[in-house]
């Protein structure tokens, strides 16, 4: 089996998650983050400035902004892989330490980050081994993950064998093994040739469908922010701030025919002419109103 047999995804109705967009699952408020020198004489690097974002339960938000403007800072801050200089960041109603510690992420990188020497079932069951869950539970687990993003016929090979959206794949099947309510997904598709891309968009959707996660996704990809969101958050050039947030009105149950919609053309232009615009001034006040999911 190779990548070009995933087929496109059945019509299934939004995540029953998403109806409940009144529930925070992240709530960042005046978030700024500075990165201080290593080395005398250099100086203090700016990366996010009064960063204002509500991401409810259910929702899948992307993050795209010219590169360097700090998008994925912002995600290993909401994931507590990197803190923050001034401002608070909540996950489920905690600051985000405790959130890491409660388990309530899983993330995805844009590479795999796969073990060679342990088979694509054993690389699954390493989050679940370490917590200390018994051998059983943790194959019974592994299966049932590979099966969802439709590996399950290849648990005993090893990474080195599988292509690159495969491992990918497998990558997310790891990153929900424990169940998290939210998925941290960094450029995952980056790397990938563009038809390998779009079948690994449509087989994300599927899961974040069946699963109703929580998905914060960087991105540099205008189209597949459009294709793959509820909403797509704009930031702005260095320091990051948010200039707009874009919702997305396509229809939940997107397959390739999407694409061709007269709508789906028209957000991919209001997202690129935000784009356009956060490389001047930040729009401030009115992008801080729409982040939070309200009226401007």
């Amino acid at each position: 089996m190779t990548d070009a047999a995933i087929s496109a995804p059945a019509a299934t109705p939004a995540p029953a998650a998403v109806s409940a967009t009144t529930v925070p699952v992240v709530q960042l408020t005046g978030v700024s983050k500075v990165f201080q020198p290593t080395s005398q004489g250099a100086r203090p690097v700016e990366a996010l400035k009064g960063i204002d974002l509500t991401v409810r339960r259910g929702e899948f938000v992307s993050l795209i902004g010219p590169s360097g403007c700090g998008k994925s800072t912002l995600l290993r801050a909401i994931g507590d892989l990197t803190s923050v200089t001034e401002g608070s960041v909540a996950v489920n109603g905690k600051p985000a330490a405790q959130a890491r510690r409660d388990r309530d992420y899983g993330m995805v990188f844009q590479a795999p980050v796969l073990f060679e020497w342990r088979s694509v079932q054993e690389n699954v069951e390493l989050p679940l081994e370490i917590i200390g869950r018994p051998p059983h539970e943790r194959a019974v687990r592994a299966r049932e993950m590979l099966d969802l993003v439709e590996l399950g016929e290849f648990m005993s090979h090893r990474p080195w064998q599988l292509s690159g959206g495969m491992q990918q794949r497998v990558a997310i099947a790891r990153a929900l093994a424990l169940g998290p309510d939210i998925l941290l997904m960094d450029e995952p598709f980056g790397a990938l040739d563009e038809m390998t891309r779009e079948r690994m968009n449509l087989e994300l959707l599927r899961i974040w469908e069946r699963t109703g996660t929580t998905v914060i996704f960087v991105t540099h990809s205008i189209p597949e922010a459009v294709f793959l969101s509820t909403r797509v958050v704009v930031m702005s050039a260095r320091p990051g701030r948010i200039t707009d947030v874009v919702d997305v009105d396509l229809p939940h149950s997107r397959d390739v025919e999407t694409r061709e919609l007269e709508r789906y053309f028209e957000l991919v232009t209001r997202v690129r002419e935000s784009l356009r615009r956060g490389e001047g001034p930040s729009s401030g006040g009115t992008a801080r109103v729409r982040a939070e999911g309200l009226s401007a």
